[in-house]
């Protein structure tokens, strides 16, 4: 057998000098290296780790649905110990309640800027297309419904989207004749269809409905008929009454 401390100073070089040990109790590199770090970077840590989670979730949850996901495939995408995940959301429902609540939240940015009918429905639609986990995701809560009920807890009165759509029809951007809520629902397919029927989408328009020359020419045609709507009913303010 070869001596171990020979074959290392053979290693090192006749010339290379035996490295100095500290003393004991002295600190080094590497144990001032495991000091710990301060609370700003602890917490840029944690805000890093959650970031991770949540993507990772989400794009499980567009895989599988609520119902398909597992904790542990979550904790696997995001490359954490799948207690963190318990840790900072406390489960499966919370992470998934947490991406929602996320999404309230983009959806009241977009409200909050006050835009017209056809820029507002354009808006909603570069989300789908920046983030199409989103659309999978929801869509997946019709094919399989199996999501506790808290998570979406009832509305009192009237959907909020519809009684927007209301207030935008007093103002005149939508024709009388048109009932709001089921607006809101052919806005809502035109805006996932890219998502959720990509294939038909190209054998229609001859386009990917992922490249960006959809995306603009969807965009510009969606404003076009939202506009046409808007003239409508201002035609229809406007048009006399029949004679009696």
């Amino acid at each position: 057998m070869h001596n171990s401390s020979a074959l290392a100073r053979y290693c090192r070089g006749p010339m290379s000098p035996e490295p100095a040990r500290p003393a004991r109790g002295a600190a080094t590199s590497s144990t001032r290296a495991r000091r710990s770090p301060d609370p700003a970077d602890r917490q840029r840590d944690a805000e890093r780790t959650k970031r991770r989670i949540l993507d990772a979730a989400l794009g499980e949850f567009a895989d599988k649905g609520y119902a398909g996901a597992r904790v542990r495939a979550i904790a696997d995408r995001a490359g954490v110990n799948s207690q963190l995940i318990s840790y900072y959301f406390g489960g499966k429902q919370a992470l998934y309640g947490e991406l929602i609540r996320r999404w309230f939240e983009r959806e009241a940015a977009i409200e909050a800027q006050d835009l017209s009918l056809p820029d507002l429905v354009v808006a909603y639609l570069d989300v789908v297309f920046e983030q199409p986990e989103m659309t999978r995701m929801f869509t997946w809560e019709g094919l399989s419904p199996t999501l506790p009920a808290e998570l979406y807890p009832e509305p009192e009165g009237e959907a909020p989207e519809v009684a927007d759509l209301r207030r935008r029809q007093k103002a005149g951007e939508i024709a009388a004749d048109i009932d709001p809520a089921y607006l809101l629902i052919a806005m809502m397919g035109a805006v996932n269809t890219p998502v959720t029927m990509p294939q038909t989408i190209e054998r229609i328009c001859g386009l990917p409905a992922d490249s960006e020359a959809f995306r603009e020419k969807f965009a510009e045609q969606l404003r076009t008929m939202l506009r046409h709507m808007a003239r409508f009913a201002a035609k229809g303010a406007t048009r006399k009454p029949p004679r009696r």
